[in-house]
This record gives C-alpha cells, structure tokens and sequence, in this order.
C-alpha cells in the first residue's frame, strides 16, 4: 500500500477545500440554519409532537442528512472533474498509485469535508432546539457510512459529466427532492397506507430513519434494513469507483 500516494492525494483536495472554507462550510451550515430557524423554531414551537419528539427536535436528523447527501455528492463529483477537465488527471493514471489508492485519496478527502460538516450543522442544532444523541455511535457510524457512499457515488457523477452544469443536476434535481420526499420534515407513518408503501421506495427514507433513530429510538425502517441498505449501497459504488479507476473509463478519454 502506497501510504504516501494516498496521502498526497487526500492533503491536496483538503488543501483546495480550505481554501474556499467560506463556500465550502459555512455555505451549507447557513442555509441549514434557516431551516432550523423557520421550521424548528418558529413553526416547530406551534407543532404537535410525532412519536414524542417535539417537531423542532425530529427535523434535526433529517436536515443534517439533506446536508450531507447534497455536500457529498457535490464535493466528490467536482473534486474527480477539475482534474479531468484541467487534464492533470494523466498525472496520476501514471503515477504509481493504484485504483485502490487513488479512491481512498479522493473519496477519502470528500468524506472528511461532508463528516466535518454534519458534525458543525449537528452543533449548530443546539442553538436552536434542543435534542438528545440516544446512541452516538450508531450516529456516527450512519454519518461516515452515508458520507462514504454519497461521496463513491457523486465520484462516479463526476466521471461521467461532460460539463461543469451537468454536476448539479443530480443534486438539484434527484437529491434533494429525494430526501424532502424521504420523512425530512415528517414521518411516513403519517401518510396514507398506499403512499406509506411508494415511499418505501425512496432510498433516501432508509438513510434519514436509521439516522433519526441514533437520534431518538424510533425509526419508520427497522434499524437493521437501513444498515442493511445503506452498506449494499456502499458496497456497489465502491465496486463501479474501483472499475473506472481499474479501466480508466473515461478518465483516458
């Protein structure tokens, strides 16, 4: 294992991400904010409780995830295409580091960005409502899980985009409606029986119920099946990030 190859790769994307700290962190962890202020404070002190959580508490989980998937993605889809698109991606397809090596730097470092993220929105939560972490390691373990996947998948975005708009399309378009339409401000047990079963569908339901129950205990997903889903999830865009690494899809092109 080429350590110092790695190490290269991971210092330099944290060194470009601190560099616009400005955009990069407090950019996401504002516009949060606001949710916290409008539906947590505001609206959330003239809202019932769901499943004994009061509203501004049971939205926390939900909005770090929207965070977090939304960051993850954009971080690691931009961070693969500016080498393509400057063309020192060459650089390293000739270095010797390997396909492992190279998805450990890069996917490594977005999900380092998107963890440190959660972690400020997580506290920045406490200025507005108040919450309590039931099971901090599981917590974890959902943030750097989710993290590291979104993170492979928005690598495989950036692979495949063939312009700078096309890298927030996904995002935009998929994403974050995705996690809106996933419990983020509700729960699914709330909603009709037929639309209770379309919303099992959402995978994004899988990840904001595991991590709602680190949070409070109770979940709309068995704990298991969201683990269960989130690490197939892993595990399959781990496989495509190595592949393209391995054959140099369309980083030779």
């Amino acid at each position: 294992m080429n350590f110092y190859g790695v190490q290269a790769i991971y210092r330099f994307e944290m060194a470009r991400w601190f560099r616009t700290i400005g955009q990069s962190l407090f950019s996401p962890v504002l516009s949060t904010s606001l949710y916290f202020i409008v539906f947590g404070s505001a609206i959330g002190s003239r809202m019932m409780e769901i499943d004994g959580i009061s509203y501004g508490a049971f939205i926390v989980p939900g909005l770090i995830m929207l965070s977090i998937l939304t960051e993850s993605v954009s971080n690691a889809s931009f961070g693969i295409y500016m080498p393509r698109w400057a063309g020192t991606i060459y650089e390293l397809l000739s270095a010797p580091v390997s396909a492992l090596e190279a998805v450990m730097g890069y996917v490594g470092a977005a999900a380092t960005k998107s963890i440190i993220i959660g972690l400020v929105i997580l506290a920045t939560a406490r200025l507005f409502v108040a919450y309590e972490v039931q099971n901090p390691a599981m917590m974890l373990l959902f943030l750097v899980l989710t993290s590291l996947s979104f993170c492979l998948f928005g690598f495989i975005l950036g692979v495949i985009a063939d312009g700078f708009e096309k890298l927030q399309i996904v995002p935009m378009l998929i994403i974050t409606p995705l996690t809106f339409l996933g419990g983020t401000f509700y729960s699914i047990n709330m909603l009709p029986e037929l639309w209770q079963q379309i919303a099992l569908f959402n995978p994004v339901v899988y990840l904001i119920s595991g991590f709602r129950w680190s949070f409070f205990g109770v979940s709309d997903v068995d704990i298991w099946i969201s683990l269960a889903a989130i690490s197939v999830f892993l595990i399959a865009c781990f496989s495509a990030v190595w592949w393209i690494f391995k054959t140099g899809y369309r980083l030779k092109a």
